[in-house]
């Protein structure tokens, strides 16, 4: 190595709204200088372009569109070029496409990292099938939850001593509790300062069931008349979660936000967090809530039960269920006891077990584990 950095080629499939997007900017921008990170988008740009360029990080769009194949030639000609030592993946279609492309290249070290439990991996058989197949050109795979790498095992029949449980983390000096704060940030949203206010962060996609968060704070709000809902984050779903809202009869009462960067406006607005997600791995906007003592209504699942102990640090409920999660809601908005009980152990376990520093040097660890 002659005492130069490793370099380590990130390839994730877009660089939109997303937890494994952010997972990306702190591995490369938290990282050790003996490890020089790279990130290559499959396609286009999206919202954390600027961000990774901001704190210096190389960047390689390789196709204007996910529908023009460029990215397969140009991937492999940025690895040949690039003689990096460490391909990381993030997301499925780089996990299927750039593992084979680089082992063919002759990357050293081929690191899959598997982000979440996406729904198709159990219902469609061919994706289920590539994954499978690909994770043998991996060295080592990287779950993001014990039931991310409980699926590998058991579905892909990935071995289980080639998976490193590594969970997700944030910034905990970013995302941090700031009480005289919560006036600006209503001013920046337009929300009256007294409102009960019930937000919902995440791309608009089915995975989050924003449609089901519109049936809730449709009960919600026969409860608790003034309740506001606010909706933060971009996807396919805005035009009929606008239409449900309307035919709710809650145009009045969901504000929708469109992309917000600094989501920590959003948390210090907030007096909770709504989550009915159908599936995760171990979600980003949970941690950067409970970080920021924000109480948290959420799926009993997957990635989120892992986090959360139900009636400790949150509530926790059926995700299919609309009348618990309106009940465990307003029980919130109305106990400010349990509330703030709830929120100052959330930010005790996040400070406890979810640092970015410790995600970090985990990761680096099995860089170091594997590098030549």
């Amino acid at each position: 190595m002659s005492g130069r950095p490793f370099r380590v080629l990130h390839v994730i499939d877009s660089l939109n709204l997303g937890g494994a997007q952010e997972i990306v900017l702190n591995l490369t921008a938290c990282g050790h200088a003996r490890f020089h990170h790279e990130v290559a988008t499959l396609h286009g740009r999206g919202v954390y372009w600027e961000r990774l360029a901001s704190r210096g990080v190389p960047l390689h769009s390789l196709s204007p569109h996910k529908l023009i194949p460029l990215y397969i030639p140009r991937l492999a000609m940025l690895l040949h070029r690039g003689s990096f030592d460490i391909l990381h993946c993030h997301l499925v279609a780089s996990n299927i496409l750039a593992k084979p492309i680089g082992a063919l290249c002759g990357v050293p070290v081929i690191l899959n990292h598997d982000h979440t439990n996406d729904s198709y991996r159990a219902t469609q058989r061919v994706r289920l099938a590539l994954d499978s197949l690909t994770n043998r050109a991996a060295t080592h795979v990287i779950a993001v939850s014990a039931s991310c790498r409980d699926f590998l095992v058991q579905r892909e029949h990935v071995p289980p001593a080639k998976i490193s449980l590594v969970k997700n983390a944030i910034d905990l000096t970013r995302f941090t509790p700031d009480h005289g704060a919560r006036a600006n940030a209503r001013h920046f949203f337009s929300i009256a300062e007294d409102t009960p206010l019930i937000v919902g962060v995440g791309r608009l996609h089915p995975q989050k069931n924003f449609h089901l968060f519109l049936e809730i704070a449709a009960r919600i709000v026969k409860q608790i008349p003034n309740a506001t809902f606010l909706i933060a984050g971009v996807g396919s779903e805005e035009a009929t979660l606008r239409e449900a809202a309307q035919r709710l009869g809650l145009s009045e009462r969901v504000h929708f936000a469109g992309y917000v960067a600094d989501t920590r406006l959003v948390y210090q607005a907030a007096d909770l967090l709504l989550m009915p997600s159908r599936f995760e791995g171990l979600p980003m906007t949970l941690l950067e809530a409970m970080a920021m003592r924000v109480p948290v209504v959420a799926s009993a699942l997957d990635g989120i039960a892992e986090v959360v102990t139900d009636r400790k640090d949150g509530l926790l409920c059926d995700p299919n269920d609309a009348d618990a999660f309106a009940q465990s809601a307003v029980l919130l908005l109305s106990d400010n006891r349990l509330a703030g009980t709830l929120a100052d152990n959330a930010r005790a376990t996040v400070s406890a077990q979810y640092s970015v520093t410790r995600m970090v040097a985990e990761v680096e660890s099995i860089y170091d584990r594997f590098s030549p």
